[in-house]
Order: C-alpha cells, then structure tokens, then sequence
C-alpha cells in the first residue's frame, strides 16, 4: 500500500535571487518519494508535495546547499491524501485545529503577553528573519571579505613582496564559501549556477598573475548578492506586513466579563469587544454598536465603511469611532488576511508562461556562455598566435558577463511585487499566469447579481395613495420587524434612513405566498403581491399601469393595504453597484466588450443593462452560462467571467480567467483564478492594467539585463573593460533590475471616481 502524499511548507532564509530557487528545486526533485516542489524567492518558502519522505531529510538537503531551513507551522500533523491539483493553502486550512487547546467557557482566561508573532497562520513562519541586513549571514560575510582586501592592499603597500599572496588570501576569504555551495550544487544537479561560473572566473584570475583582481571581483560578487538579499527583502517584508495587521490580542466577552486574551485563542462564534482604534482581530459579524471601520489595510478602499449590526468585518481593519461587539467567524488560520498571505505567497510560488521560457532559456544559456567563454580563451592564442594571458583573461571576463541571474530574476521580482501590490488592494490572483493572462483579455462575461448589483434589494420608490409616503413606509417597517428576508430587510433599512421607528405590531403574521399581515394602532394592515392585494381591494386602472411600469422597471411592487383599502406601493430593485457604469467605461477602455449573463427574469435583466449601457441575456441555467463562455472562446476570444463563485462555477471553470466577486470568502478564493475582495466593477479593470504594467515591466527587465550584457561582452572582446566592470555589470544589472520591479509595489490602480 504506497504511502499517502502530504504538503510540507519550509521557510529558507539566504535564498534572495532566482539562481538560488533554482538549485533548492533541482536539489530537492532529485530526492526520492519526492511529488512537487514549488519555490518562491520572494516570499523565502517552498513548498514540497512527498509521500514517504521524510520533512527532515527535505530540510537537511535544502540546508546542505548553505540555507537555514526550517519547517514552517501549521503542517498538517496527520498524513493527509492529496488530491491531484490541491493547493498547500487548502490542505492547511482543512487539516487547522479549531479547538485550540482552550475550552469555550472560557474559564481559565487571563490577560496574555503579545506574542512576537501569529503562530500557526496557514504556516507563516518568520521566524528564521535574522533582523537588519547588516547582521545576516551575506553582511558579516562580505564585510570580513571587505576587510581581508583592505589589509591585502595595506600591506602590498608596506611589503610589495607579499602582495600577490596577501589578496590570494584574501580572495579564498569570500571564496571559500561560494566554491562550496558550487560544488554542493553541483553535486546536487546544478553544475552551471553563478557560484560555478564566480571560482572558475576567481582561480583563473590567480593563474594569470590577476590576483588583486580576483580579490576585487569576489568582493563585488558578495556585495551584489548582499544588494540582491536587501531588495528581495524589501519584497518580502510587504507580504509579512500583510500578516502583522492583525492584533496580537483581542477583548473577548465571557459572562459579562472582558478578559484581554490571543487573537489566536478566539474560536468561531466567540464574543469580542473591539473600541475605537482598535484593529479587528478577526473577521466577524457585528452584533451591537455603530462605528466607522477604515478597511483601507485590507481592500484598499479609501473611505471607511459604516457599520452596524448584522454587517461583516475583516480581521485587520481599523475601527474608528463607537465601540463594536462583534461575533467571530472565522478562526486566525482562515481569516480573510491569512487566506490573503497564504494566497500571495503560493501565487508567487507558480510560474508565469514567460518565466518558465526564461528558466528553460537560463539551462541552455549558462552552459553556452561557458562555452563561448572557453573558445574566446582559446582560439585566438591557438589558431591566431595572440597571448595567452590577454585571451584567458576576456575569456574569465566573458563568463563572468554571461551569468544568468538578472535575467532570471527579471519575471519572477516582477510578478512577485505585482501579486502583493495587489493583494494589497483586494485584488488577489493565483500565480504568475493568472497576472499574465488578465492583460489579453478582450470579452469580460458579467453576472448581474452580486456583480454588477450590491446583490441586496432597495427600496426605490415609495408611492403614497391614501396615505402619504412616510405613513406608507411606517406600517411597512413595523409589519417586517424581525424578518430576515431580504425585501424586509430592505423596508427596515429604508426606515431607519428616513428616521422611522417601527410601530408595535399585535397580531403579525405571513399569508403564504401573498405577504404579512398585523394591526397597528388598531389598524388591518396587509402588504403584499398587487395579485394578493387585489383580491381584497380594488386596484384601479391608473395604480395598475403604475404597477406595470414599475415591473418594466426591473422592480418588485409590493402593495400596502390599511383597513382593505390601498394605502400606497412600495417598489424595491436590486441596483447597480455605485462604480459599475463607469468600471464597464474604463473595461471597454482597455478594449474588452463587456456581457452580462444572469438567470434572471428578462424584464429586470434589460432595465439593469440599460441603465448600465451592457448587453443582458437573462434567464440563463448555469450549464448556459458555461455554453456562452465556451462559445465566445470559439470565436477566438480571451474570456474573463465574473461571478459570486458559486452559482457560476461552471462559467468560472470554463473562462480562460475566473473572477469571484465579494468578500473573499472560502468559496470565492476556491472557485475562481481571481477574486476583487471588496466588490468594484472598476477592480476587473484594474486587475487587468497591472497585468499590462507587469508585462511592461518585465519587458523593461528582460532589456536592460540583456542589453548591459551584449555591451560589455563587446567591450571586453575589444579589450576596454575587464574583470571589474564584468561583475559590476552583472551586479549591476540584477540590482537594477530587482529595483525596477519593487516599484510595482507602489502601484494604486484606479478609484470611483467620487
């Protein structure tokens, strides 16, 4: 019976540049009962698919290559079956402890010390960060290094003599680490890497008398890999800022008592007091209280949001004014910030289709520079008589010139700094060919419902007949007090903004599928169907095409009756999002056409797409759905099709990109290959603009790496540049280009405009 697979999620620290990924990947697929590895520069982690092999002998590998390895929290303990296709995120999640080693009466609770971290989120382990730059591993390093070449140079000053041997020792200072995780990685299936190419360049240096050289450019080499390690880790610090939003602690409410405990320790269901300026700390539902909640840190939004009770909140945010109780819904592990971090980090951890050309690219380029190095040593003093120290000496410069890391690093620094740009802003995507993708879509497939709509009715229309508008609305709001369908709920929330408060209401009750009765104040009040209400009481010919216009209207018309006689008409419409006419402005902008599909009736499908200028298709099955999409994909078309993520699944599956829609719920983030967090239309649009200043990005990348390269090879074969300026020119070009992309961090997109 073969063993059953599990994912195990490790965080790797020393691993700053794409050459590195690619050794630990290599490294590790060579080791037996080993399914997938999956790494990420950026994020530090990789993530291992096994059945039978052991974490340890993973890590031990990982750490023999000269990284500090260790497993990351939250694995699941229990060796769980994985099914083909699962994502890591998912099997944390599942496999997550909801009990967490504390019974729900709350008895033994007691004030906490904030942790130094949120252990045990989806495995976000920082726990191998060693602080300022200057004091990792690669500083302390280069710094030795810096120091060795100034005494070599202090004394070939005072003592000519020893100043050959005095930089060979200070070369083998620097060296001796790089020549042996050359040899580790070679031995480990990467015989080609940077490590390689740098003690092949630095010991031939020595042989052609170039020692003070050979010094330098190790030197060099360090600093550019310490330079690399700083801007990688700017890059990482954004997604670990993600995770830190969340408070260490939280108030929760036991028996009328607030005991100060762990945001870890809240449970599904508990009770937790959050007082103005203070953050979530975790999603819930607002049961009591009304505040302002600024929701910038977790979905970009500018405003802060008005809440009340029965509205949702995100672990995160930021409540600004009056105190809120609120009941948890999710535990810390899968909370809408750990699902984000969990999300980015593996999203990072896929390939682009052009970063998998680049490292296919990178197997062949390497080993052709070595080559073409080798040839340019050789040639010349063979077949044209020309000296050897001179040709060796480009030939070292050329192999130098020739590494692949700025190159390599050119897509993913890109893609990784875009993935968290938007995360930042309540876009998330799985992976690098998701962000590739969204750039060429050109037909974006809409759902009405919950997309282009808030997906909840408002009252939109309140006629007065016999009585006025606000005697109308009154006896509405007092017959609903206490439903939670949602046209009630709409009534009551149209009161509440007019200032209404519900009468007392006695003998309440549903007529089944007609609508409610109750008395108030002595009264008969019945509000239901116009057919319902016109089997009491008369409507005329006038109140009836008013009715009819109102349907036509896409509205649902309920009638108000007091003592059998119509009192007036409440009308209520699920109405288009405030941004979705000018999001579908800003989609067609960028060259998509823009449908909607919806299983809705026809007659509010049209007047919904006619106030918002889009094609409707209505009454649609979900298998319908799905035959459009495909249908529109066979006429050549790059489909996006945005849905809630449930009832559209199939439409999702079938779009070359998947968009859920909403509050990044479990199903949302599953379903989809995308998912706009806080509901804009406007946010597709965006989504598909940093795909476009990602690729532009990357193009700017691929340019400068390759084109610093083909100039100083031409330079150094004509015999103006050397050894120095072959290293700069790769340390420079891989700072540069790794600089290039962390601008992507800053990206905004476009806001509603007001």
């Amino acid at each position: 019976m073969s063993a059953k697979a599990e994912i195990t999620r490790f965080h790797v620290e020393g691993m700053d540049c794409a050459s590195c990924a690619s050794k630990v990947d290599t490294a590790v697929r060579r080791l037996p009962n080993v399914d997938e590895v999956s790494v990420s520069v950026v994020a530090g982690t990789m993530t291992v698919r096994h059945h039978g092999a052991s974490a340890d002998d993973i890590a031990k590998k990982v750490t023999s290559l000269g990284y500090r390895t260790t497993e990351s929290a939250g694995r699941s303990a229990d060796k769980t079956s994985v099914v083909e296709g699962a994502d890591a995120s998912a099997q944390d999640s599942h496999d997550h402890d909801h009990d967490h080693d504390h019974p729900h009466d709350h008895a033994n609770d007691k004030a906490v010390t904030t942790p130094a971290k949120l252990e045990g989120m989806h495995g976000h382990d920082h726990s191998l960060e060693e602080g300022p730059w200057w004091r990792t591993t690669k500083a302390r390093l280069t710094i030795l290094c810096a120091l060795s070449v100034a005494v070599a140079f202090v004394g070939g000053q005072l003592f000519p003599t020893i100043e050959p041997w005095a930089f060979i020792i200070a070369m083998f200072v620097g060296l001796v680490p790089i020549a042996r995780r050359a040899w580790m990685g070679a031995i480990n299936g990467s015989p080609f890497s940077i490590e390689t190419l740098m003690t092949v360049a630095a010991i031939g240096a020595v042989f052609i008398n170039a020692a003070e050289e050979a010094a330098i450019v190790v030197l060099l080499f360090l600093i550019g890999e310490l330079l690399e390690g700083v801007a990688t880790g700017r890059a990482r610090a954004s997604i670990k800022a993600l995770a830190d939003l969340v408070p260490r602690t939280a108030l929760r409410e036991t028996d009328g008592k607030v005991v100060e405990v762990s945001a870890e320790q809240l449970a599904v269901g508990d009770i937790v007091m959050v007082r103005p300026g203070d953050r979530m700390p975790a999603d819930g539902i607002v049961i009591s209280g009304e505040s302002a909640v600024d929701e910038a840190p977790v979905t970009g939004e500018s405003v802060p949001k008005r809440k009340q009770a029965e509205d949702q909140v995100y672990a995160g945010t930021i409540n600004q004014e009056g105190a809120l109780q609120v009941r948890v819904t999710a535990a810390a592990a899968d909370n809408t910030i750990a699902r984000i971090v969990a999300l980015v980090e593996e999203a990072q951890e896929s390939k682009a289709p052009t970063e998998r050309f680049i490292d296919k690219f990178s197997k062949y380029y390497t080993p052709g520079v070595m080559i073409v190095a080798a040839l340019i040593a050789v040639l010349p003093p063979l077949f044209a008589g020309q000296p050897w120290d001179e040709w060796v000496y480009k030939g070292l410069a050329v192999l130098l010139i020739g590494c692949p890391c700025a190159l390599v690093i050119s897509t993913p620094a890109a893609i990784a700094a875009a993935l968290s740009a938007g995360a930042r802003r309540g876009l998330l995507m799985k992976g690098g060919a998701v962000l590739e993708s969204l750039g060429k879509i050109n037909m974006v497939a809409l759902d009405k419902t919950g997309t282009l709509t808030a997906g909840r009715p408002q009252v939109t229309d309140i006629i007065g007949v016999s009585r006025s508008e606000r005697d109308v609305l009154g006896f509405a709001a007092a017959l609903e007090v206490g439903s939670s369908h949602p046209l009630a709920t709409a009534i009551l929330a149209r009161a509440k903004a007019d200032g209404i408060e519900p009468a007392r209401v006695e003998k309440a009750g549903a007529i089944g599928g007609k609508g409610v009765v109750g008395t108030v104040g002595g009264e008969e009040i019945f509000l239901g169907s116009p057919s319902a209400a016109a089997q009491t009481a008369a409507l005329d010919e006038a109140l009836t095409k008013r009715i009819e216009l109102l349907n036509d209207e896409g509205k649902t018309a309920s009638v108000l009756l007091v003592d059998n006689v119509v009192a007036g008409i409440i009308a209520m419409r699920d109405e288009p999002r405030e941004d979705a006419r000018e999001g579908l402005a800003e989609l067609r902008r960028l060259g998509a056409e823009v449908v909607m599909l919806t299983g809705d009736n026809r007659r509010t499908a049209a007047a919904i797409g006619a106030s918002l200028g889009i094609e409707p298709r209505a009454e649609l099955l979900p298998q319908d759905k799905q035959r459009i999409v495909g249908e529109f994909k066979a006429q050549g078309k790059k489909v996006a099709k945005v849905g809630d993520g449930i009832n559209d699944a199939p439409a999702l599956a079938a779009a070359d990109i998947g968009i859920a829609m909403g509050g990044g719920t479990d199903i949302a983030l599953e379903t989809a290959d995308a998912a706009v967090l806080h509901g804009r239309v406007i946010d597709i649009a965006n989504m598909m603009v940093l795909s476009r200043t990602t690729m532009a990005n990357i193009g700017q990348n691929i340019s400068i790496a390759l084109g610093l390269k083909a100039f100083f090879l031409v330079t150094t074969v004509i015999g103006v540049t050397g050894l120095w300026p072959a290293i700069l020119a790769d340390t420079g070009a891989t700072v540069l280009v790794t600089a290039n992309a962390m601008r992507l961090l800053a990206w905004k997109g476009m806001s509603p405009k007001a």
